[in-house]
């Protein structure tokens, strides 16, 4: 069985408690919360990072980036990740649940922001020194509110955090041609599917299943994710497989043939093949690897 530590927003809290929300200065919350968060871990909110100082790797779902001052890091609820610092980081955390934000803004949801529409769009950013230093200002303001008790606090922190996501959207896109972006309802669509995928893709590896959940034919279904981030539904479906398969092989304390068994592989030669045809490495060398 899977045992990633899940973490609740409750086990953060620390200045006068705010329903759903929760902001540091990232020394400050690394401190306060390393026995949290020593170890690969997930959680059930949404989480943004700034750095300002410091250096190291940040891991997430397996992909490894650096850490450096003027990166920025997205989280969704269930991505596995861990930090591993050289040295000494600084900077401002936030994050809330989805109700936090999308009850105070019923027509926009977070998924509206472009790293956290898809899993498929980089869950990092790297600001310019101008842009880090105006940021830097707005995260602090957000930070300063968080500590104290004034009135309309709640609505001060959301309109806060709002207008900060939409300067770090405007950063993430600046190098995106607006006009060319897919239509709404292909946004929709892929939305829908990570959605499902999400949901059945142990017992359900082929794109019909999830077309005929969309009501739409495979071949549309492959147009639309072919034509917002260049793959096949296949290749998403085999993704979330392999992202489960490694969580589990490196995570959990199961042998590899009950790991085949959860993710419904007829057999282990076949999941270790399937597994050895996406990392070029059999299950258990990528467990010795990982270690």
């Amino acid at each position: 069985m899977l045992k990633i530590p899940v973490l609740n927003i409750n086990q953060f809290k620390e200045s006068i408690p705010l329903q759903e929300v929760y902001i540091n200065s990232f020394s400050n919350h690394i401190q306060l919360n390393k026995h949290l968060i020593n170890k690969p871990h997930s959680h059930n909110f949404y989480l943004c990072v700034l750095f300002t100082e410091g250096t190291g790797t940040h891991e997430i779902d397996f992909n490894s980036y650096n850490i450096h001052p003027g990166k920025v890091f997205f989280l969704k609820p269930g991505q596995t990740h861990f930090w591993k610092f050289e040295t000494k980081p600084e900077g401002f955390i936030f994050f809330h649940s989805q109700e936090f934000y999308e009850l105070k803004f019923l027509e926009h949801t977070l998924h509206s922001f472009p790293f956290f529409y898809s899993y498929q769009n980089p869950p990092v950013l790297e600001l310019t020194p101008e842009k880090l230093s105006e940021l830097n200002v707005k995260f602090h303001e957000a930070y300063t509110e968080y500590l104290q008790n004034n009135l309309l606090r709640e609505l001060k922190l959301v309109n806060l955090l709002n207008n900060i996501y939409i300067e770090l959207t405007r950063a993430y896109t600046v190098d995106i041609n607006l006009e060319k972006l897919y239509s709404p309802s292909y946004s929709n669509i892929l939305e829908n599917l990570e959605t499902l995928i999400n949901m059945h893709f142990h017992k359900e590896k082929l794109p019909k299943f999830y077309a005929d959940k969309l009501s739409i034919t495979t071949k549309h279904l492959n147009r639309v994710v072919k034509k917002t981030i260049n793959k096949t539904t296949s290749q998403l479906i085999s993704e979330r497989i392999m992202l489960e398969a490694k969580r589990l092989i490196v995570h959990s304390h199961d042998n590899l043939a009950n790991i085949a068994y959860t993710l419904e592989f007829s057999d282990y030669p076949y999941f270790s093949k399937f597994f050895k045809s996406k990392t070029g490495m059999t299950p258990l060398d990528f467990r010795k690897k990982y270690f």
